[in-house]
């Protein structure tokens, strides 16, 4: 809905009653080159105040240097609305109408629920109009939606230049210059300065496990979110995503698309992992009763700690129990910590990665995707003899394409389950090489980090009296 302009009319007061308030103002440089420096806005309206009320008033600048026109928010700009509220200002001139403000909305609530709520008379002297008129009120509105109009265009066009720089492989400019990067104002595009090794290390460090907060400490950067942001920002794989697009920059990467992918994988991972309120209770939710199949808790055991106990004797909850004559025995949470950590310790030294067979099965995905084309071929040679052929081999050509078709199907569902398999071995490759560093990582990673580690690795803990099974997820 339209807003009503209120309309009112200014009471009229003497020359030697006024208080003029001359508003200048400038964002740019470029507009002090076009005519608009404060120097010249200051000239014009003293020599305006001196030609319609012959020094026969008071009258002071109120200047915003170097202040955008999109919003109110400028020191002088709020130092006058403060003056004519409380009735210190009668008037208030500016040179142009655009150096009031640049927006419809801010115009026009400054001049009607300001100024003239205020009995406070506005003037522009390069539109000649002045508030006290009903003609210069309506010449207010009009103008100033002009003002918005120009305002939105220029948005606009910024918008649109900045859009087609990225499209052709340029930083769009703006700011927000990735961490590793300066930006070459004569090449247009992000070089890598002295912290691009840092993004590396960020990358390398996290998936080995270490947790944010700990490589925002051991690489000396202010906040582990700086380090999240690192994580989730492709432009370090040399692309850009601009408005929900992606697109392929000229700077150089930081990382590789794989790495940044695997990061990703990780990273969304740990965020649906479910991580205890007490992150010193390192199994929480991961241990199982060998005995009834219940799940089992921490239990605080006095001062001496705390025991882990299946749900089935505790009865707290007896949703969760299974058997309620289960005679399981009560550990000291302590030891099986200890003897989990000495067996993913030890199982993290004794891994050497990919299984050789699997090793000499990596040709066959290469094998099948060269069938597949192979096979393709065929078929595009036997549809070109199809479209001569006379009838007599018409049903022939038909039976061989149609068998080729069904071998390129059957192919194409072998080569899926082989790209499956070797995503699979390339995320069990990624945690064994983690496992190998994990005694080393320890000491320096917080509790948190510790049970999420934990939860990445290991699927369940089983307990069966002083017995310990540890089912890996790999």
């Amino acid at each position: 809905m339209a807003r009503k302009s209120k309309m009112m009319k200014v009471k009229e007061v003497s020359a030697s009653q006024k208080n003029i308030a001359l508003y200048c103002r400038v964002s740019t440089r470029r507009q002090a080159e076009e005519g608009y420096s404060i120097d010249i806005q200051k000239e014009k309206l003293g020599a305006y105040i001196i030609a319609k009320y012959d020094k026969g008033c008071t009258h002071h600048f109120y200047v915003d240097d170097g202040y955008s026109g999109g919003s109110l928010d400028r020191p002088a700009m709020q130092q006058l609305m403060e003056d004519v509220k409380a009735h210190v200002v009668t008037d208030v001139i500016v040179y142009k109408l655009d150096r009031l403000s640049r927006s419809q909305k801010d115009t026009l609530y400054l001049i009607e629920d300001v100024f003239l709520e205020n009995n406070v008379a506005f003037s522009s002297i390069q539109e000649s109009f002045d508030t006290s008129t009903a003609q210069g009120r309506v010449v207010v509105g009009i103008l100033s939606v002009f003002a918005q109009f120009e305002r939105e265009n220029i948005y606009e066009r910024t918008r649109a230049g900045m859009k087609k720089r990225v499209e052709d492989g340029y930083w769009p400019g703006g700011g927000g210059v990735p961490f590793g990067y300066d930006y070459d104002p004569t090449t247009g595009i992000l070089v890598p300065n002295q912290d691009a090794d840092t993004v590396r290390q960020v990358f390398q460090m996290y998936l080995r496990g270490v947790g944010t907060q700990t490589i925002a400490n051991a690489l000396d950067l202010r906040y582990d979110k700086l380090v999240y942001q690192i994580l989730t920002r492709k432009t370090y794989t040399g692309k850009m995503f601009y408005n929900g697009v992606e697109y392929q920059m000229r700077h150089k990467p930081l990382i590789s698309e794989e790495l940044f992918e695997e990061a990703q994988r990780l990273v969304s991972q740990r965020s649906t992992l479910h991580i205890s309120p007490r992150a010193d209770y390192l199994l929480s939710g991961l241990c199982v009763c060998g005995r009834c199949g219940a799940k089992m808790r921490y239990q605080k055991w006095g001062k001496a700690g705390a025991k882990i106990i299946c749900y089935s004797r505790h009865k707290s909850k007896p949703y969760m129990v299974k058997d309620p004559e289960c005679d399981n025995l009560l550990l000291w949470a302590d030891d099986v910590e200890k003897a989990v950590l000495e067996d993913m310790f030890s199982y993290g030294q004794g891994v050497d990665g990919v299984d050789p067979d699997d090793t000499e099965r990596m040709g066959v995905y290469e094998t099948l995707i060269l069938s597949k084309k192979t096979t393709e071929n065929k078929i595009k040679r036997l549809i070109k003899l199809y479209a001569i052929a006379d009838e007599s081999t018409e049903e022939e050509l038909q039976a061989q394409i149609q068998e080729l078709q069904d071998k390129s199907r059957e192919l194409e569902k072998r080569i899926q389950t082989e790209q499956e398999r070797r995503d699979t071995l390339g995320k069990v490759d990624s945690i064994q090489e983690k496992m190998k560093s994990i005694k080393t990582m320890w000491p320096t990673m917080s509790d948190t980090e510790r049970q999420m580690l934990v939860r990445e690795a290991i699927d369940k803990v089983v307990i069966d009296g002083y017995s310990i099974r540890i089912d890996y997820k790999f």
